[in-house]
């Protein structure tokens, strides 16, 4: 792609509306743009590093044996009240009628839809397990929008659910779904921390979040600095809850630990990801049932897994940044690769940039190849500001050399390379990060 025909529009000052560096990043480095409070458009930029995000999700949740659907976002009402959690969701849940009068609902997530969905397809153990996934927008009404993708109206979910005919079954399902997770957040780049949680509004017998540690962070990691045990503020208030009170006091920095009794200590985290066993909590109350060997009908024991796609980016662009912009992983970075010619006045330069960025794309390598005619400083602080993983500059300078300069964005110096081994050197690089895409 060449800058010039891409629509890049970065910024230069901080948006005084952003109070957090992933918002203000992401506004700043053309990712995305804001509609009103909480709803966001993604720009070029911003969504080739979604569609990465997703393309990475979809790869483990396939690789785990979970299989692909899509489901309305537009809800008839009447499903939620048949399992109680219409009068439960409170007002995040956005409520409507529709030209007939018939109450209906946006999606703020699907496991109502999707027990009706499997009540009527799978009726035998023996077509169990099965896990169904999709990657869709959700909809909750937040009283306070705030923190761009990381707290807002509108945003992109990966919802997955499983049904086992027994809690065995469960047991496999989750730890499957369990190490998928953990396994997309490592390829993302993010160091996602799994704790005990309670189950909320979803219900069911147990739950893990998936927690980034972040100082921007909205949620609470309580974890201990002797042993293993690590939880959200919920739960830890709930595994320190006295039993001789119905009093709910959540733990503060350095109490003791229910464990061992060590020091606790407390930690901002966004959570990533969450996971839960709902057991039968939706398939007895919606009569989902299958025959079982015994010729008998048995509610399917559910599991559900949640992640927060578009927040993905925010977290990750709240762990990999510096003074100069986003430090993106190569995996999810819009363009791997920029190349950023100096003084393209110069045919000769001018001739070697586009001559390279042929070379570079025929080899099946992502590049951005930066053609505009505007001065080699704010090329190169748009870079950062971007936060490219790669950068190759070309100029006079270089040239007379027959070379290029290679400057990885998590380092400070740069490599001066022969332009005739650019490609094998990239495809090396790529191939030793994990980046290689072709």
């Amino acid at each position: 792609m060449r800058w010039t025909r891409s629509h890049i529009p970065t910024l230069r000052e901080v948006p005084t509306e952003a109070e957090v560096v992933s918002h203000q990043l992401m506004l700043r480095a053309a990712l995305i743009r804001k509609l009103s409070a909480g709803t966001y458009s993604y720009l070029p930029l911003g969504q080739r590093s979604l569609l990465k995000v997703i393309q990475i999700i979809r790869q483990e949740m396939n690789r785990a044996g979970a299989l692909e659907v899509l489901l309305p976002a537009l809800q008839p009402a009447e499903v939620w009240k048949r399992s109680g959690r219409y009068a439960t969701m409170g007002p995040e849940m956005i409520r409507f009628k529709d030209r007939h009068g018939k109450e209906m609902v946006l999606g703020p997530t699907h496991e109502e839809v999707i027990t009706q969905l499997v009540s009527g397809e799978i009726r035998s153990y023996r077509d169990l397990p099965k896990t169904l996934y999709q990657i869709q927008v959700k909809f909750r009404d937040e009283p306070r929008p705030r923190f761009g993708v990381i707290r807002s109206c509108e945003f992109l979910m990966k919802d997955a659910y499983s049904f086992d005919r027994d809690e065995k079954g469960l047991e496999v399902s989750y730890q499957g779904m369990f190490d998928a997770y953990q396994r997309i957040f490592e390829r993302v780049g993010l160091k996602a921390i799994p704790v005990e949680a309670e189950t909320g509004v979803m219900g069911g017998e147990d739950s893990h979040e998936f927690m980034v540690l972040a100082q921007s962070g909205e949620d609470t990691v309580v974890c201990c600095t002797a042993c293993s045990y690590a939880a959200s503020k919920g739960r830890a208030a709930r595994d320190c809850k006295s039993e001789t009170t119905d009093e709910v006091r959540y733990p503060v920095e350095g109490d003791p630990c229910v464990k061992c009794g060590k020091p606790l200590k407390l930690l901002a985290a966004i959570e990533v990801g969450h996971i839960f066993k709902l057991g039968t909590k939706y398939s007895s109350t919606l009569s989902a049932t299958f025959l079982n060997e015994d010729g008998k009908q048995k509610a399917f024991v559910m599991g559900c897994y949640g992640i927060g796609v578009t927040r993905i980016l925010a977290a990750v662009i709240e762990t990999h940044h510096d003074e100069a912009g986003i430090r993106w992983p190569l995996t999810i970075a819009p363009f791997p690769i920029v190349i950023v010619p100096i003084n393209l006045g110069d045919s000769a330069t001018r001739r070697e940039a586009d001559a390279l960025y042929e070379k570079v794309t025929q080899a099946g390598l992502e590049a951005l190849l930066d053609d505009r005619e505007v001065s080699g400083g704010v090329k190169l602080k748009d870079a950062d500001l971007i936060g490219f993983p790669i950068r190759i500059l070309l100029s006079e300078k270089t040239l007379q050399q027959s070379s290029v300069e290679l400057k990885l964005r998590s380092q400070a110096s740069s490599t001066l390379v022969k332009s005739s081994e650019v490609v094998g050197s990239l495809k090396k690089l790529l191939d030793k990060e994990g980046g290689l895409a072709g």
